[in-house]
């Protein structure tokens, strides 16, 4: 009589593969349908981004797709001519060099861009990733922002690929993403701001919770230590990177009968809010204060005195994003960069200068 095979030797059974999860390869639309207890035509709608699903069906149906890592195979997705493009927020000269760097290679490519914002969420609500699998676009560009694990497996199940530009947090080693180097831009302007001779230098930070924020004040105390200089907690005020918090964290700083006599903005929607804060308070730029930027936005040379700040290449940045997530799309492969940084530099004009003696 033959001995048993030991059991890690036997085939896995259906059951088993259930349990640990199927491949693309191995679980079907129609094995999905019967699982879940509906018609293929029903998983179907589903993957397409139908409305006419029941809730309850549609969630049950999504994790069974997510459970067998069901993604469909790029040749059935027919997709519309369209990059998704989503944004954190929608309301600055910022986005428009953004929206203008994807249309750049969406109008090469024949495709036109779709616009949607958060409303100020790191991740987009569910009822978007329901309509982006509807409309079916080539691929979704995300800035400051990003996805969580159910709608990373939606994209990924109808083969939609997608890029996130400046992520907010760390993305994760499998997300394609496209920064700068925020670090070293936060550096070179804290540097610029030493070797003028400035001792007490201020900073306004961005939120928090952003990965760029966290970069550049990281290294505008980076610069300070290792000028030797003490980094002053006191000095570094909480912002949002728009310009109200700029004019009124601004006020704060300038209003301390030690103020700074020169200030990292965190960018350049802050420092005209700070360039605001000094006039009302009749303090000139820069013989009374400096004062640097961070991303070299169109009005930054237009503004008395004209901003010095870090140049973000944020134009080549989205091109890079857009191209990325077509080349994502194609059946040669996975491209062979897909985590990239663009260099920073820092673009000195008027707005700094070397602080008054005795300042």
């Amino acid at each position: 009589m033959t001995s048993p095979e030991p059991a890690e030797s036997r085939p896995q059974t259906r059951t088993q593969n259930r349990t640990q999860g199927r491949t693309a390869q191995t679980a079907t639309l129609a094995e999905i349908a019967r699982e879940a207890g509906v018609s293929a035509p029903t998983v179907s709608k589903v993957l397409n981004g139908r409305a006419d699903v029941a809730p309850s069906t549609r969630a049950r149906v999504e994790d069974l797709l997510r459970a067998h890592g069901y993604r469909r195979r790029r040749a059935e997705a027919t997709r519309s001519p369209l990059i998704d493009l989503v944004f954190h927020e929608l309301e600055s000269a910022w986005a428009m060099e953004v929206i203008r760097g994807v249309e750049n290679v969406a109008r090469d490519a024949g495709l036109s861009v779709v616009l949607s914002e958060s409303a100020g969420r790191l991740t987009p609500g569910r009822t978007w990733a329901d309509q982006v699998a509807a409309r079916r676009p080539h691929g979704v560009v995300l800035v400051l922002s990003g996805l969580d694990a159910s709608q990373r497996a939606l994209l990924t199940s109808r083969s939609i690929p997608f890029v996130v530009m400046d992520p907010a947090g760390d993305p994760g080693a499998d997300v394609p993403s496209i920064g700068a180097t925020n670090w070293q831009g936060g550096l070179a302007a804290t540097r610029h701001l030493v070797e003028l001779g400035h001792r007490r230098i201020g900073a306004i930070t961005g939120p928090s919770q952003m990965m760029c924020s966290r970069a550049r004040i990281d290294g505008y105390r980076a610069a300070l230590e290792t000028a030797g200089l003490p980094v002053d907690p006191t000095l570094i005020v909480d912002g949002d990177f728009h310009h109200e918090a700029g004019y009124r964290r601004g006020l704060e700083l300038l209003r301390r009968p030690d103020r700074p006599t020169a200030v990292f903005a965190g960018n350049d929607l802050q420092a005209l809010g700070l360039y605001e804060a000094a006039r009302e308070l009749g303090l000139r730029i820069p013989e009374d204060l400096s004062v640097v930027g961070f991303d070299d936005l169109p009005v930054a040379p237009l503004v008395g005195p004209p901003l010095t700040t870090v140049r973000q290449p944020l134009t080549e940045m989205a091109e890079a994003a857009a191209k990325l997530v077509l080349d994502l799309g194609r059946e040669e492969g996975t491209p062979a960069a897909t985590r990239v940084e663009l260099a920073t530099s820092l673009v000195v004009r008027s707005s700094t200068g070397a602080p008054v003696a005795g300042s």
